[in-house]
């Protein structure tokens, strides 16, 4: 599913126009965003929260060469997933 399906599947449901659910979305996306980049999380319960982790800097190999690659230290999103979404996809057959 892609956001162009989230927003047709939303639409349909709950009778708005596909274009102010491409806005919500958007706004929620964008609002997530704004706020990961100033270091805070978010937390949507009964789903996960979204979270900004610190990566130590670690020295890689690169497949091609074979040659080591210093890789810096860097801010990486994170999510971590609710205990009610872990429950919902446990009998998923992947």
């Amino acid at each position: 599913m892609n956001r162009a399906d989230i927003i047709e599947n939303i639409s349909k449901k709950t009778g708005l126009t596909r274009t102010d659910v491409s806005a919500v979305f958007e706004g929620i996306l964008k609002m997530i965003e704004s706020e990961l980049s100033e270091g805070g999380t978010v937390e949507l319960r009964r789903f996960g929260t979204f979270k900004c982790v610190k990566r130590a800097a670690r020295r890689a190999v690169n497949p091609r060469t074979g040659e080591p690659v210093d890789v810096a230290e860097r801010v990486v999103p994170a999510f971590k997933s609710s205990p009610q979404l872990r429950k919902a996809v446990a009998d998923v057959k992947l």
